[in-house]
């Protein structure tokens, strides 16, 4: 029973902590646009990386050998 004293409020502060954080984010911006980093994952632009200009090279050289 005795735990309970100390169990009880320390909820309570973590309560009020993650309302703060809640509250926080709300007044940051953090919610105001929800599509944009869905879509983003759906529609990637980036080029895929080369590991070396050898990579390059070589298959520049297999695309001019099959052309000919």
């Amino acid at each position: 029973m005795e735990a309970i004293y100390l169990l009880i409020p320390i909820a309570l502060v973590f309560l009020v902590v993650a309302i703060g954080i809640f509250f926080w984010a709300v007044k940051n911006g953090q919610y105001d646009d929800l599509n944009t980093e869905a879509r983003r994952i759906l529609f990637d632009n980036d080029k895929p990386a080369v590991k070396n200009k050898a990579d390059i090279s070589d298959k520049t050289a297999n695309s001019e050998n099959k052309t000919q």
